[in-house]
């Protein structure tokens, strides 16, 4: 019998991925996607199968993570051998403009499958994966973090995703479930969102290349991030989940890199030559005639900014045997291709 997996966030970018591996591992997929006026699957629309089809492997349902009874519903009509909670409003700037909204999707969502879980008496068949995040240490500079260094979040998404990280744990102590936690540290793609600011630099880029755009606005240019590739990731998800006791982890490359080296290594890819002068919000960088190509922009700065991230993955490493496969500037590669390919074509 081929397993059950229900993931919720389906239509983001680590949906996307993880689809993908679990049909490929023969996994019965089945996915949640909020209802929406415009077509929001673009992301999945490859391995999309219609409801004519027998025997499909991927299984599209309208639900929210904000709807008590969707969630319950789903999970009692599934059945499913693994949950993945992906579903999140994950956008850290955005979530001090709506700090209620994040709370009630990325904080009490995990609540609600949990619950849904226990209430459906699922306890000893299903599996629960929730999506952490580095924003968990926030304000903690001391480098490198693992699953044993302290948490101080500095935005609503960062406590949010706090709560769904305890309560995962709570769960998973006061009802013998298999309830885990994946710190994921930043990992980015072709599918990553163009509000995020790796996708934001790739796409601003490429069109000053094309002279599409003059000038790419940026925020904190020297905040130092820790990048990997989702498609990577994922499969450290699925390896979290396939273990007999649950275990929280930390998954991340180890190797870290600031906003303005990722600006710089995205126009190396695209040939542009830059140059940097000024300090501080004044800060730009220059082509050869001198127009300013990259800029700071005060509203791009968050109200409380998290300067240092860099993950230790050791026990994933010697435990899951998982390691990342995509270098920084591989994942730069595939993103600018990806984007010049399609604004070119």
């Amino acid at each position: 019998m081929k397993k059950k997996a229900l993931i919720f966030g389906i239509t983001g970018q680590d949906g996307s991925y993880l689809a993908e591996y679990l049909i490929k591992k023969n996994y019965i997929v089945h996915g949640v996607k909020r209802r929406s006026s415009s077509i929001n699957t673009g992301r999945v629309d490859h391995i999309y199968q219609d409801p004519h089809v027998s025997n499909r492997t991927f299984i599209l349902h309208y639900g929210d993570i904000t709807d008590s009874l969707s969630v319950a519903r789903l999970v009692k009509q599934i059945k499913p051998h693994e949950i993945y909670n992906l579903a999140a409003q994950s956008h850290v700037q955005v979530s001090f403009e709506s700090p209620e909204y994040t709370a009630n999707a990325d904080a009490i969502g995990a609540l609600r499958i949990l619950e849904a879980i226990r209430f459906n008496k699922l306890e000893k068949k299903t599996k629960f994966y929730q999506a952490g995040t580095s924003e968990l240490y926030g304000l903690n500079e001391k480098t490198p973090q693992n699953e044993k260094s302290f948490f101080h979040p500095a935005s609503p998404y960062g406590v949010a995703k706090l709560y769904a990280h305890w309560i995962t744990i709570n769960y998973r102590e006061s009802y013998n479930m298999f309830a885990c936690n994946g710190i994921l540290f930043n990992h980015e793609s072709p599918r990553r969102g163009e509000t995020f600011v790796t996708q934001k630099i790739v796409q601003a880029m490429c069109r000053i290349k094309q002279k599409k755009q003059k000038t790419l606005y940026l925020g904190n240019l020297y905040a130092k991030r820790d990048w990997g590739h989702a498609r990577d990731f994922v499969h450290a998800m699925w390896l979290i989940m396939q273990r007999k006791d649950p275990k929280d982890f930390v998954i991340a490359t180890g190797k870290q890199t600031t906003v303005k080296n990722f600006v710089n290594l995205v126009a190396k890819k695209l040939k542009i030559k830059l140059t940097w002068k000024g300090k501080g919000i004044k800060e730009k960088a220059l082509d050869q005639k001198g127009q300013i190509l990259v800029a700071c922009d005060k509203a791009y700065f968050r109200p409380l900014e998290v300067n240092n991230l860099l993950g230790d993955s050791s026990r994933a490493r010697k435990i899951l045997n998982w390691k990342p496969k995509t270098s920084i500037r591989e994942l730069v590669s595939e993103m600018v291709d990806k984007e010049m390919n399609e604004t070119i074509g």
